[in-house]
């Protein structure tokens, strides 16, 4: 797809004409029971960017139920969708299941990803382009609470279930709902530069543009609350001492429990063990503290309680895939 052309004029006897620019096409492809936001979230943020055309298509021009207690009417019909597209955008929902069953919706999107210069879902949307085989072989993420069925459907995708969006290439996958937004506000300032990408930000009063590799939720909501007093007052403790000593003995005791007893209670109320649960609480603060502060590397670590620079460089490394440097440098503000 061309890039925007810029505004010609041209002579001509009734006198100057002026040739519009030509815009990028985006394609939004919804199905019954689709999430609205999954929809009108990228849409808003493509409309108010300026130099593109958005299309909603669908199976059939005909309202679509939301589940939302309202009906989205597509603007044209799968069949009808010919052309080159500059990005094609798969929207996800409740109704993913009975869309990636639809052998003729997945066989359009497997013959129409060619003809786009990128291809993106919003949340369970994922499911239909691993469906329609444009996953294999890449990473990709989905709604946090689906990124397992799609790791155990389709083995040969590289499920990432922390990021808010995955770039592999020209596809572009995003987790639930709001992050196909922050996945459009990446590609408007691919597009168009980061000016423009922070001007729709400010205008949709969208807190912050957030990066793909940022988290999409607190370490605190990736693991289940305890049901036990002890073990959920001692869950919000923690959160307020990752300075202190966490090890397994030190918690085991304030709990007044054995080492052995307290980690197996932890292990089965939380789904984390509780090495696993402080260094993901270790991690999320020090990746606040190095997007928000200029403070350095080493005294990161000392406050987040990591005790060493290279303690917490591992730690990035199983969590993130790149170091607390690397990440300052990516995000901070």
């Amino acid at each position: 797809m061309a890039e925007i052309a810029r505004t010609l004029s041209l002579q001509t006897d009734a006198g100057p004409a002026t040739i519009p620019p030509v815009l990028r096409r985006i394609v939004i492809v919804a199905f019954p029971d689709v999430q609205a936001l999954d929809v009108a979230g990228p849409a808003e943020v493509f409309s108010q960017a300026g130099g593109y055309s958005v299309q909603v298509a669908a199976p059939e021009r005909q309202p679509l139920p939301t589940g939302s207690g309202y009906s989205l009417l597509p603007d044209v019909a799968l069949r009808d969708v010919t052309g080159p597209i500059d990005t094609l955008v798969i929207a996800g929902g409740e109704g993913t299941r009975a869309a990636s069953a639809d052998d003729l919706l997945v066989g359009w999107i497997a013959g129409a990803a060619p003809r786009a210069r990128r291809v993106a879902s919003v949340c369970t949307g994922a499911f239909l382009l691993a469906r329609a085989g444009l996953l294999d072989g890449r990473r990709a993420t989905t709604h946090w609470a689906w990124c397992e069925a799609l790791a155990r459907s389709f083995p040969a995708v590289t499920v990432e279930p922390d990021p808010i969006f995955v770039v592999d290439g020209p596809i572009r996958t995003s987790a639930g709902v709001t992050a196909g937004m922050d996945l459009a506000l990446s590609l408007v300032e691919e597009d168009l530069g980061s000016k423009r990408a922070l001007e729709v930000a400010r205008n949709l009063v969208l807190f912050v543009r957030r990066p793909g590799g940022q988290a999409q939720f607190s370490a605190g909501l990736q693991a289940q609350a305890a049901v036990r007093e002890p073990l959920r007052d001692l869950q919000a403790w923690m959160n307020d001492h990752l300075e202190a000593d966490l090890a397994v003995g030190a918690l085991a005791g304030r709990v007044h429990m054995s080492e052995r007893h307290f980690a197996r209670a932890f292990k089965a109320e939380t789904g984390l063990t509780p090495g696993e649960y402080v260094e993901r609480l270790r991690v999320e603060r020090a990746r606040l503290l190095l997007e928000s502060t200029p403070e350095p590397v080493a005294a990161v670590a000392a406050r987040c309680g990591f005790g060493t620079v290279e303690t917490m460089r591992r730690a990035f490394a199983r969590r993130i895939g790149v170091s607390p440097g690397a990440y300052r440098e990516r995000f901070a503000a």
